[in-house]
């Protein structure tokens, strides 16, 4: 086993979701709340890869506190009615890992209560621990929080981590907390953001498939 424990996102890294539901529910509150604006799929993944989410909402669109928290009700409204499917091979490279005695773990932007549904659905293995949208601002991706608590709560040492994300904020919270980094590259084909992650990450794997072979 290469690395004792894994450490995934959640969105277009396990599960297919920025097209499928994330997108499409935030053009649906822009065409509720700024009737006229639009954001697309390009520029959703762009904006998310950098400068972030929040960032993205307060900058582009000019919301306060109160909006973002109207924002991410209507999110989790949408969300509750939408499952993602995870990527094919998702959960044979899961099972395998565990199947050898390592741990599985989660940091997103999703809520925990999502994650875990959509690995129900999916039939993924039960994440052995989930970071998610709940935890306070300062602890959310990209700050260290949830690598550091997983070496603490499982008694690991940075070089018994992968971290894998699809975007920047990962990349950056797996730096900060001295773990391994491998870039998914299967969510999307935009040249600025696979560029950077094939020049700044330890390993860029495009596919699935990829993924599977690195940690055989």
């Amino acid at each position: 086993m290469r690395y004792k424990c894994l450490v995934f996102d959640h969105d277009d890294t396990v599960v297919n979701s920025t097209a499928t539901i994330h997108h499409p529910c935030f053009q649906e509150y822009l065409d509720l709340r700024f009737p006229g604006r639009s954001c697309t799929l390009e520029d959703y993944f762009k904006k998310n890869f950098h400068p972030g989410f929040l960032d993205m909402c307060r900058d582009e669109y000019g919301m306060d506190d109160a909006m973002l928290a109207d924002e991410t009700t209507f999110w989790q409204a949408y969300v509750k009615d939408h499952v993602p499917k995870a990527y094919a091979g998702m959960k044979e490279i899961m099972e395998r890992h565990k199947a050898q005695g390592g741990i599985i773990c989660v940091s997103s932007w999703s809520f925990d209560y999502n994650i875990l549904r959509d690995y129900r659905e999916n039939g993924l293995p039960e994440p052995d621990a989930v970071f998610g949208w709940e935890l306070p601002v300062d602890k959310r991706k990209p700050a260290p929080f949830s690598l550091q608590e997983i070496m603490r709560r499982f008694d690991l040492e940075p070089s018994d981590i992968l971290m894998l994300d699809d975007l920047k904020p990962g990349y950056d919270m797996a730096k900060s907390a001295g773990t391994d980094f491998a870039a998914a590259g299967w969510a999307n084909d935009i040249p600025e953001i696979e560029n950077f992650m094939r020049q700044n990450c330890q390993y860029y794997l495009k596919t699935v498939n990829e993924l599977a072979a690195f940690l055989a």
